[in-house]
């Protein structure tokens, strides 16, 4: 009777033994927790198309000033990332293309920057269009943001200015989506914004016109009520909006929100 009662015991400790060792294991198996490799904290920030090439940079020098912190970027349509917040999801920080759009989310924001229209034609699309009014040929297929989209408003409202009337071929999502299809030369032209045919370099030639002044987008920024990160949130508003965060944007070809 005590050899089994001590051949149980042995059996029980080794039973734990196995399961502790096993740990590691079975953590290494759960998948991606939303940090960092290695633990840390990640700030999440849903922002404009047109914002990609200039708050990645930014969200590398909130990286090198915060150790443990990741930024987690959205990148998309204001409409659509809006909508995305209000239906619940984590955000930490919203950057939006209009204050139309921003107003769906919250009525506590800064404007941080402004952007203005131009046209893309291929690179390799010289003499074919040269104006706003150029868009109205037909037979010359143009592609624009959706209306509802921050692009798309801007996009309508040059044409009433201008009194031009335009059917697209296509309208997207978000300002890359219109950007891709004319550096792919599946369009003809598009209406992007300024910043976008910077970033695009040698793949798109861009198109001033005086029109586009009637359509100035601000893009205002605001670190959500209920975001999971409050105080870095607070922390990434300030580096946008600070001389270094305005040099990003004045260097991406935003102009800037300052008076003056």
């Amino acid at each position: 009777m005590p050899e089994r009662v001590g051949v149980s015991r042995r059996a029980r400790v080794a039973k734990r033994l196995a399961a502790v060792a096993a740990l590691p294991l079975l953590a290494a198996g759960c998948g991606d927790t939303g940090g960092p490799p290695g633990g840390g904290t990640t700030l999440t920030v849903f922002a404009a198309a047109s914002l990609t090439e200039s708050f990645t940079s930014l969200g590398r020098t909130f990286e090198a000033s915060h150790k443990g912190v990741r930024v987690r970027f959205n990148f998309g349509g204001s409409s659509g990332l809006a909508q995305q917040i209000g239906q619940g999801a984590p955000a930490d920080v919203f950057a939006s293309a209009s204050p139309a759009t921003m107003r769906q989310v919250s009525a506590d924001s800064q404007v941080f920057a402004k952007n203005h229209l131009v046209i893309a034609v291929p690179k390799d699309g010289a003499g074919t269009v040269t104006n706003l009014a150029d868009l109205a040929r037909p037979g010359l297929k143009v592609v624009v943001c959706a209306r509802q989209v921050p692009c798309g408003a801007a996009a309508t409202k040059v044409f009433e200015v201008a009194g031009v009337r335009v059917r697209p071929a296509s309208q997207e999502q978000d300002v890359k989506a219109v950007l891709t299809k004319v550096g792919l030369g599946e369009a003809d032209a598009g209406l992007v914004y300024r910043t976008d045919v910077k970033a695009a370099g040698a793949k798109v030639r861009g198109i001033e016109f005086p029109e586009s002044a009637k359509a100035i987008n601000d893009y205002p920024i605001v670190a959500l009520p209920k975001a999971p990160h409050s105080a870095l949130a607070k922390e990434f508003v300030r580096l946008v909006l600070s001389a270094q965060g305005q040099a990003v944007l004045s260097q991406a070809g935003f102009e800037s929100a300052r008076p003056g």
